[in-house]
């Protein structure tokens, strides 16, 4: 049994003042908490109306953690469209300091929760330890961006702070993508560097504009040329793969 008090507590967890405050989010569905319960992530509470999908994955001294729930139950903890069978809340991570070598993905207020997600799942997927982001930009703990990750949130280091500063002490070469930039299938990127990526909107700032080093643009090929922009999180997916052919 879930209690009333139970619900409003995680409930509240989908507001960040109140993540931040408990230093407590939560994950949804069996996939995502399996992988969050395989990592260094401490658990807090798991609610489930399957135990046993989890038997794999809680260590002895988590099972006292562990919360048979119905999926009425469920339905008052979700976050998201569908309910799922598995509702978790987990410690933050303890902040870490910016590592600067190797490649760096920075995220200059990208607001959607889904792009932010996809984005996690790139640096993944791509091998990038640390994503950057602006102070704007929409927290990762977001029960929608914690969702979209598929568990990659373990394994990509994620940091908010000021980029302006952050920039404008960075040795590594700053590429930012623009529509009059370098066509990035031609452009000579290297092994180590920093790639900022804008705002669904608006693009790359003014402000951070001005510290990148290196301009690229991902060419338009369609016949009209009629098609404004690319989705933050295609582009990404685009320039880390350019980035990656060595």
């Amino acid at each position: 049994m879930v209690s009333k008090n139970t619900i409003k507590r995680i409930t509240s967890l989908g507001q960040k003042k109140y993540r931040q405050r408990e230093g407590v989010f939560v994950a949804e569905g069996i996939k995502v908490v399996n992988e969050l319960l395989l990592s260094s992530l401490e658990l807090v509470e798991l609610h489930t109306e399957d135990v046993s999908a989890f038997a794999k994955a809680l260590s002895p001294q988590d099972q006292s953690k562990v919360n048979e729930a119905t999926p009425a139950e469920l339905k008052k903890l979700t976050f998201l469209k569908t309910a799922q069978k598995a509702v978790a809340t987990f410690k933050m991570p303890k902040a870490i300091a910016i590592d600067r070598s190797g490649l760096t993905v920075v995220l200059d207020d990208v607001r959607d929760p889904g792009n932010l997600g996809t984005i996690i799942r790139l640096c993944d997927w791509f091998g990038i330890k640390q994503l950057v982001c602006s102070k704007a930009t929409v927290d990762c703990y977001n029960p929608k961006v914690v969702q979209a990750t598929m568990g990659s949130l373990t394994r990509v280091a994620i940091i908010y702070t000021d980029i302006d500063t952050y920039l404008s002490n960075e040795d590594r070469p700053v590429f930012g993508t623009f529509m009059d930039g370098e066509n990035i299938y031609a452009a000579s990127l290297p092994q180590e560097g920093v790639i900022v990526m804008g705002n669904e909107a608006n693009g790359i700032s003014t402000s951070i504009e001005e510290l990148v080093t290196k301009r690229i643009a991902i060419p338009r090929f369609g016949i009209t040329q009629a098609t404004e922009s690319l989705n933050v999180a295609t582009a990404t997916a685009i320039c880390l793969s350019e980035f990656k052919r060595g």
